[in-house]
């Protein structure tokens, strides 16, 4: 297995074989406007890619957890290959074959394609009403024979179904996506240093990647705020926090 972080929740996986592309959000530096109702008045993404869009690759399959600009956008709509597979969550299908794709397909519990099975998970993006405005998210669990479980947390904070997923399949690596994005009013809607501070301390057998961070103007956690957070709670040995464009790793079980 093979991970490298492209940008924010942008993600290419070699795992099993097969090359997943994750969330592609391929839009220009500064080319969306600012999210609403957020005290951060940048232009999004704050930071461009760190490759040029050619150097990316094409993927045998897209994964994209939900439709929100940040992880889905018109600019990665444009740039792949309409025949693509795409992997989504129930109810999303219809967002990409508007689109053009013509091999789409929602994952309601799990899913097996050439030797690596998927499991759908649920995830919390947000609390109150503003949880609910947000929306249905979700992450995707990936086993395959001589290759470590890896589980996508996806746009969640700390809860209930984040440790569900954890106790069912204990998996090796948790990518979380970090940022602590927030609105003017409200909880965060992904996960803050508190909410990886939990993980950490809940599920000791997994190693967290952090990603999520530094590209878009409402995540105003910071990979150096997490960085201190961590050396201060002692779990920076738990958690790697990539630069945009770096390889994690090659691991295998």
């Amino acid at each position: 297995m093979n991970l490298q972080f492209i940008r924010h929740a942008t993600l290419w996986l070699d795992y099993a074989g097969l090359k997943f592309l994750i969330d592609p959000m391929f839009s220009d530096q500064e080319a969306n406007p600012p999210i609403v109702n957020t005290a951060n008045p940048r232009r999004n993404p704050i930071v461009p890619l760190p490759v040029p869009l050619a150097e990316i690759g094409q993927p045998d399959v897209i994964i994209v957890t939900h439709l929100h600009g940040d992880h889905w956008d018109g600019a990665a709509a444009e740039a792949l290959p309409k025949s693509t597979p795409i992997l989504c969550q129930p109810g999303d299908e219809g967002a990409f074959t508007a689109a053009g794709f013509t091999s789409v397909m929602a994952i309601q519990e799990s899913f097996t394609l050439q030797g690596v099975t998927l499991y759908r998970t649920d995830g919390q993006h947000g609390t109150g009403e503003i949880g609910k405005l947000m929306g249905q998210v979700s992450g995707f669990v990936f086993k395959a024979e001589n290759e470590p479980t890896l589980y996508l947390a996806g746009d969640t904070i700390w809860c209930d179904d984040v440790q569900q997923a954890l106790e069912t399949h204990l998996p090796d690596w948790t990518i979380v996506n970090a940022g602590g994005a927030q609105f003017e009013v409200g909880d965060p809607i992904t996960m803050d240093t508190n909410d990886v501070v939990s993980l950490c301390r809940y599920a000791p057998f997994t190693k967290i990647v952090a990603v999520h961070m530094d590209a878009i103007n409402h995540c105003h956690v910071t990979r150096e705020d997490l960085r201190n957070r961590l050396a201060v709670e002692g779990l920076l040995e738990q958690v790697v926090i990539p630069e945009d464009g770096a390889w994690v790793t090659t691991f295998r079980n």
